[in-house]
């Protein structure tokens, strides 16, 4: 899930989005006795981001809304996913216990790799969650503005995350 905020004299007209990453794909290898050697790998497809709810505003979210934030998304200005169709993420360090834990990586949005780090724990149960804070302009990536800039998307979005289902691999002890 990708939430955002909105900033600007004309915040009160906007929504605070929750955009749902609706196709993925994803790796984790877990090592509890030694974290260093654990690994995770995520690939989003930039097409299937969903407007699930806007709260805030004037007026509620509407269908048409929808579609037009999700044109919006996917426009050069924005997300440019005819040219950039996936976010990759790819760790280079795993610290902390399967309770509590960093993972520090290489992100890729529209071309550019910059470090970031994803905070998570673990409920003991198997579900497993966290988040992470993106800064949409490191990537090249403007907030979207109306109003002649009276209303913007703050550039800092919060992207949250939770596992519900893990398996271990065939044989893995």
């Amino acid at each position: 899930m990708i939430r955002t905020s909105r900033s600007g004299l004309g915040r009160r007209a906007g929504h605070d989005l929750l955009i749902e990453v609706t196709r993925w794909a994803g790796n984790a290898v877990v090592v509890t006795g030694d974290p260093g050697k654990s690994s995770v790998t995520v690939t989003v497809e930039t097409r299937s981001l969903a407007v699930r709810e806007g709260t805030g505003g004037l007026k509620p979210l509407t269908d048409v809304d929808r579609a037009e934030i999700k044109r919006t998304l996917e426009s050069e200005q924005l997300m440019h996913t005819a040219e950039w169709p996936t976010i990759t993420f790819r760790s280079t360090s795993v610290t902390g216990t399967p309770d509590e834990f960093e993972i520090t990586g290489d992100l890729t949005i529209k071309g550019r790799t910059h470090p970031a780090t994803v905070y998570g724990s673990s409920d003991g149960d198997g579900q497993v969650c966290g988040w992470t804070t993106v800064t949409q302009s490191t990537w090249g990536i403007k907030p979207y503005t109306a109003f002649l800039g009276a209303l913007k998307v703050a550039d800092d979005v919060r992207i949250e995350y939770a596992v519900t289902d893990s398996r271990p691999l065939p044989g893995a002890g």
